[in-house]
């Protein structure tokens, strides 16, 4: 059934029928769209403002086209949050009424590189540990998360338990409390390593956020690089006009 044209442009029009059938079921989460000549047709436009439509809702990922394929309803994420909220990954999964849990793969102790030292205002002889782990939604790998820390403000035996929250730990003491963090976020395809862990194909996207958190003194205590599934998070970001 074509649209049924008002005064918006009709390319808007499309955008909202095709968000109105995902909706509705008309198209299920990766399901592959009709061709442009079978939509356009059905839906009673040209194909130069059928791709429009297509074009923008990509922009929103709503879909995503493959080169030679075909069109693709993307899921929708599970797990939001903004960005401007310092959450734990385990917060957001248990948000959507999921069981957060964490896969260990290594926790390694080692001198500094020259990136570490300028990010911690370290020296030589400080050690700082790298500790790789996945984390999960109801048992399905979600995020892989890398994180660096300088050992001398983890507990002496933090990789021996291997506890689960990194900020729990470091303000064990009390001498430490994470403050805030300065966020890169980072869209990648397909990762060698991480996609396969996290159960991705090649189709399925990454987002990479770099994390540094610092103290109340603005010391950075701890750096983040954390890997998330595209198709299961989405974060967002409040702007104020000032």
């Amino acid at each position: 059934m074509s649209i049924k044209a008002d005064h918006r442009h009709l390319y808007l029009q499309v955008i909202d029928r095709i968000k109105s059938d995902i909706d509705k079921g008309v198209y299920q989460e990766n399901e592959k769209l009709p061709s442009e000549f079978e939509l356009s047709k059905e839906l009673g436009v040209s194909r130069a403002t059928l791709r429009e439509a297509l074009r923008l809702l990509e922009e929103e990922n709503i879909i995503v086209r493959r080169h030679g394929v075909g069109t693709f309803v993307n899921p929708k994420p599970v797990f939001t949050s903004g960005i401007e909220q310092l959450s734990s990954i385990s917060s957001m999964i248990e948000n959507a009424g999921m069981t957060p849990g964490t896969i260990f793969i290594n926790a390694a102790q080692d001198v500094p590189s020259e990136d570490d030292m300028h990010r911690f205002q370290c020296c030589t002889n400080d050690q700082v540990i790298t500790i790789e782990r996945v984390r999960t939604a109801d048992g399905e790998p979600v995020v892989y998360c890398v994180d660096k820390v300088l050992a001398k403000y983890l507990p002496s035996d933090y990789v021996q338990k291997k506890e689960v929250s990194i900020f729990s730990s470091l303000e064990q003491s009390g001498d430490i409390h994470v403050a805030y963090a300065v966020t890169y976020i980072d869209p990648v395809g397909f990762h060698e390593q991480v996609s396969p862990i996290l159960n991705c194909g090649r189709e399925t996207a990454l987002l990479v956020l770099k994390q540094l958190h610092y103290d109340d003194n603005d010391r950075v205590v701890l750096y983040s690089k954390n890997y998330f599934r595209a198709d299961k998070f989405s974060f967002h970001v409040i702007r104020k006009r000032v």
